[in-house]
């Protein structure tokens, strides 16, 4: 069989060894999942599932795809016809999208997507798209949150600002974008007068200011603005204290990083790709 694959809105023919590598796998069989994303020198989720694996007797294993452009995922999909599920970083989350053939209500109304399910029947693959973000991130930010959280600012514009958009309106804070560029509906860090930051005081960073290797940098907002009363939420996981919010704890801010966040989507993950 042709190793080209063109995956577009229809199903995707799999090789003839992969008909026996459907959902319904024996447990003589190992299982393959992984993360797709470029980067990934920053990522735990390989060490995470895999020990999970061996604590809990299963037989799988979790590898790093770090490919450089998104079209590589077809030649992920041809040359490891044993996936049953991926998760997706930095910088595919919207790109990825075009190549789901179908996707999740809650992905969908994202416009993100972060975890794929692969569904095999009767020798054709089909992938699913699921957004686990937005589980992660409301439930690990719930608990920080008070009554005077009302408003909140998103740092950056991509895949994750999108779940963190549609998670902070489900806990009942308005969202605002901030970008270095000027767009519609969406404040410059230029924007971020003192008035914006004694209302805004729930501030999340999704860009990726500050992650591993890049420890140095972080997000350009008027950190002397903040005080005891601002919850500052990074994303970013590793290191395990940003720059980021190393700033904001010096003006008493409560800080917190994303490594529960990524716990909580990584959870709701394996239960996607075993429904």
């Amino acid at each position: 069989m042709n190793t080209t694959v063109k995956i577009t809105g229809n199903a995707i023919p799999t090789k003839e060894k992969d008909n026996k590598n459907n959902m319904n796998t024996t447990n003589s069989q190992k299982q393959l999942y992984g993360l797709l994303g470029y980067p990934l020198i920053h990522s735990f989720s390989k060490t995470f599932f895999n020990e999970k694996f061996i604590a809990e007797n299963i037989p799988a294993e979790y590898i790093n795809f770090e490919i450089d452009k998104i079209e590589l995922i077809k030649k992920v999909i041809v040359e490891n016809p044993e996936l049953m599920g991926l998760n997706v970083t930095l910088p595919y989350k919207e790109a990825v999208i075009p190549y789901m053939n179908e996707m999740d209500e809650t992905a969908r109304m994202i416009g993100a997507v972060n975890v794929i399910k692969f569904i095999r029947e009767k020798g054709k693959l089909k992938l699913k798209g699921f957004n686990s973000d937005i589980i992660g991130f409301t439930d690990s930010i719930r608990p920080l949150l008070n009554s005077e959280h009302k408003k909140g600012l998103i740092l950056g514009t991509g895949g994750a600002s999108k779940a963190v958009w549609y998670g902070l309106l489900s806990l009942g804070i308005t969202p605002q974008l901030v970008s270095r560029t000027a767009k519609k509906d969406v404040l410059t860090y230029e924007d971020l007068t003192p008035e914006i930051m004694s209302e805004y005081t729930v501030i999340i960073n999704t860009t990726p200011l500050g992650m591993y290797p890049h420890t140095a940098t972080c997000p350009p907002i008027p950190y002397e603005q903040l005080t005891n009363k601002h919850l500052v939420y990074d994303l970013i996981y590793n290191p395990d204290q940003t720059l980021f919010m190393e700033k904001a704890s010096k003006q008493g801010a409560v800080t917190k990083n994303g490594l529960e966040m990524l716990l909580l989507q990584a959870f709701a993950s394996w239960d996607i790709w075993h429904r």
